[in-house]
């Protein structure tokens, strides 16, 4: 028996005829306008998120552009990613456009609808992602995205790149222990955020196998901001056990944990050890130069920048979710404690 054929997607006469308005209303949606009511922009996606819209033959080509949006734009971490995108961008003669959210995960209302209008060949959403309406608007027009070191757990129809962040945690605390540490503090990420978790639970892992007990005291929730590992740190070291190192869930924290040691008199690694998570560019150059995880960006938004140029092509990626691995790169903010 022939199973039944799936019904084919409509055209913008024919989701104009169910939605009951006109052609141009419906091309309005389709392309981004933001002249429609929003009861009948309603209307028009839910007809197409039902039966799907079908792009006519002679409809123009893509921009050649490619969209990066940062939930926000600050340090090293968004030049990194840029120059990895921008590498492939190149290549295919593309330019990239840049927007943020401004510390937001999820694109405001409008967003998608700037998306549309230009048209762009693909979208890399870096630390954030669209919410479930505009991912379909994405789809339903053509328009490939890929998620860059999402901050939640992408969905299994969303492609996403990411570094292996729980290795990077376990590797991290290893070194810690095998220099003899066993009072090892951790200054996490936001709890919403993937990699913060991954990170954390590394940690705990390499505890828990080291037979060396978590003391809760020792577990600070950060932001990923300097302020956290300043603040935090100095709350660390007036416990009447202070811990003889901490790990800094990115080089940010890493900075403020230098910060607290220096105003506390303390010396690195002499007195405490610090080591940080991503190896940016100024890691080399703090004084003393700091051990860290490099989580390698570019080549994370290279891949990115590449799936989505292989989905724009018709292409499916072999795998949806991508982990380029993380590694040890030790420098002199480490030492065994004293004594």
């Amino acid at each position: 028996m022939t199973p039944p054929r799936e019904p084919e997607p409509l055209t913008i006469a024919q989701i104009a005829d169910r939605a009951g308005v006109s052609v141009a209303t419906v091309s309005k949606v389709v392309n981004g306008r933001t002249d429609v009511a929003p009861d009948t922009r309603a209307l028009i996606e839910g007809v197409i998120r039902e039966h799907g819209y079908r792009r006519q033959k002679r409809a123009g080509r893509p921009a050649a552009l490619l969209e990066l949006v940062f939930h926000e734009l600050r340090g090293m971490y968004g030049v990194e990613i840029f120059n990895g995108v921008q590498r492939v961008a190149r290549e295919h003669r593309l330019a990239v456009v840049l927007s943020e959210l401004q510390g937001s995960h999820t694109p405001g209302r409008g967003w998608v609808e700037d998306v549309l209008a230009r048209r762009p060949t693909g979208v890399i959403s870096v630390f954030s992602g669209p919410t479930d309406d505009q991912s379909h608007q994405l789809r339903s027009r053509g328009i490939p995205f890929v998620l860059l070191d999402p901050s939640g757990e992408p969905g299994h129809e969303a492609p996403s790149v990411g570094a292996n962040n729980w290795s990077g945690g376990l590797t991290a605390t290893r070194h810690l222990l095998g220099l003899g540490h066993r009072r090892i503090a951790v200054i996490t990420g936001p709890p919403h955020a993937l990699a913060s978790r991954a990170r954390l639970d590394g940690y705990r892992a390499a505890m828990d196998m080291a037979d060396v007990p978590l003391d809760p005291a020792l577990i600070r929730t950060g932001d990923f901001q300097i302020a956290d590992g300043l603040t935090h740190t100095r709350e660390l070291l007036t416990l009447p056990h202070p811990p003889t190192a901490v790990f800094a869930c990115n080089d940010g924290e890493a900075l403020g944990v230098y910060q607290a040691a220096a105003e506390a008199g303390l010396r690195i690694p002499d007195d405490l050890s610090v080591i940080g998570f991503d190896d940016l560019p100024p890691a080399p150059w703090t004084i003393p130069p700091l051990t860290t995880i490099r989580q390698p960006l570019s080549q994370m938004a290279t891949a990115a920048a590449t799936m989505v140029m292989s989905i724009a092509r018709g292409k499916e990626p072999p795998h949806n979710r991508v982990e380029l691995a993380t590694e040890l790169i030790i420098r002199r903010s480490t030492a065994p404690p004293r004594g």
